[in-house]
């Protein structure tokens, strides 16, 4: 076993023991399961060199003994499938998907696999940083006498997977599993914590799914920034798939020159949604609203009902409940999922309906909004224009969101968001 930092800075020899530099840096080759090192990076008095790992007779903590007295002194050049040890990983950031959290590399774990040397593993605990400071007997011994040892910790480079081709940044994976298989909110904390550069890799990764649900749990300063390093292609994309009441609320945030850009690059449709909120003040029901939600026709059935809830396939946060509409698409009636699952299937949903819902209108200030969700205790209330026609509603977490203070928002687990 042996570790990047006792290797770094240490002489290089020839076969006859005379000292042509210092190791610095080791080369590995992608693509294994362990990555073999595949060569030297020496530093000489006058230049960087390249030493194949052929040319090598051994390699511990005391230097590198070559096996031929000459050397070829071409320049060191980088291949495709390499990386610098330490270079591209040691003191990167890399995420921790298992502990849903940004890490640091202190140290790389070097050790023989069938007959050469290889990568094992990255070193993200505390005696890897003590190691590398010269620290860590003597920091043991104490620790030993406190009994109270230093902490180790290793992650298996078999669970290491580059994102970006310059390994400027690597991601964590658990089996069967990676980062868009977190929770948004977990995957939104990770993409905080990366520096702009490692996190335009992991966004890369993503699908557009992935980064908007992601983008919907930030603070509204991420989620401009985030969106704004994006090529506004993608940020129009990213856009789309998100529900449409935060989309209109990151794109107000924007800078005029940004929302102008990506806004003409959204679909039609989605940019008018988008729009459509927009001109509502912020702090009103119209806009805190959305516009996705389920309405019906009087006339239909259970039944048909149930068919047209199986046709639009609703986002979860839209269909707790159905509102049911007249044919100039005013607010007749309510029911539950729980009412119409019940119902017999023949039964027209104007006999099964709650008559007069509770509203809210358009204008209405969104603490008065918050006071109907919590009078009556909805999981989101209908908003209505002038005229009576439904336009939107009000989802209970958002409704929430107006009246908490940020701090306790992010204590208040989002038990309504999607997954």
């Amino acid at each position: 076993m042996l570790y990047l930092s006792q290797v770094i800075g240490r002489p290089v020899r020839d076969r006859n023991g005379e000292p042509i530099g210092k190791v610095a840096d080791l080369i590995v080759a992608l693509g294994d399961r362990y990555p073999p090192v595949t060569g030297i990076v020496v530093e000489t008095d006058r230049r960087r060199i390249f030493l194949p790992w052929s040319s090598v007779e051994s390699l511990d903590a005391g230097g590198v003994l070559l096996l031929t007295p000459t050397i070829d002194i071409d320049k060191f050049r980088q291949r495709p499938d390499e990386i610098l040890l330490r270079a591209d990983l040691m003191d990167k950031q890399i995420v921790d998907i298992d502990g849903r959290k940004v890490v640091r590399v202190n140290d790389l774990r070097l050790d023989e696999v069938d007959g050469s040397l290889h990568l094992v593993a990255v070193d993200v605990g505390a005696a890897g940083l003590l190691r590398r400071l010269g620290l860590e007997g003597g920091s043991r011994r104490v620790a030993g006498g406190l009994r109270r040892p230093i902490p180790e910790r290793y992650i298996d480079w078999e669970d290491v997977d580059p994102v970006e081709t310059s390994i400027a940044s690597i991601k964590l994976r658990v089996p069967h599993g990676g980062l868009a298989e977190l929770h948004p909110a977990d995957l939104a904390t990770i993409i905080d914590q990366l520096a702009p550069r490692d996190r335009a890799g992991v966004l890369a990764s993503l699908d557009d799914e992935a980064v908007a649900d992601a983008i919907e749990e930030m603070e509204p300063d991420t989620q401009v920034e985030v969106l704004e390093d994006l090529a506004p292609e993608r940020a129009a994309d990213i856009l789309e798939e998100m529900s449409p009441d935060d989309a209109a609320d990151l794109v107000a945030d924007l800078s005029d020159e940004a929302r102008d850009e990506i806004l003409a690059l959204m679909e039609a449709e989605e940019k008018t949604e988008v729009q459509e909120l927009l001109a509502y003040p912020e702090d009103t029901a119209g806009g805190i609203m959305t516009t996705e939600f389920v309405a019906v026709p009087a006339h239909l059935t259970a039944a048909e009902t149930i068919d047209r809830l199986r046709e639009l396939e609703p986002d979860a946060e839209t269909i707790y409940y159905v509102y049911v509409v007249d044919d100039d698409d005013r607010l007749v009636g309510v029911l539950s999922l729980r009412d119409l699952i019940v119902a017999q299937p023949e039964a027209r949903i104007e006999g099964v309906m709650i008559d007069e819902p509770v509203a809210v209108g358009v204008l209405a200030d969104e603490d008065e909004v918050a006071e109907v969700v919590a009078h009556y205790n909805l999981l989101a209330v209908p908003v209505v224009d002038d005229k009576g026609r439904l336009v939107g509603i009000v989802t209970v977490d958002d409704a929430i969101d107006t009246v908490l203070p940020n701090a306790w928002k992010k204590r208040l687990p989002r038990l309504f968001a999607r997954t």
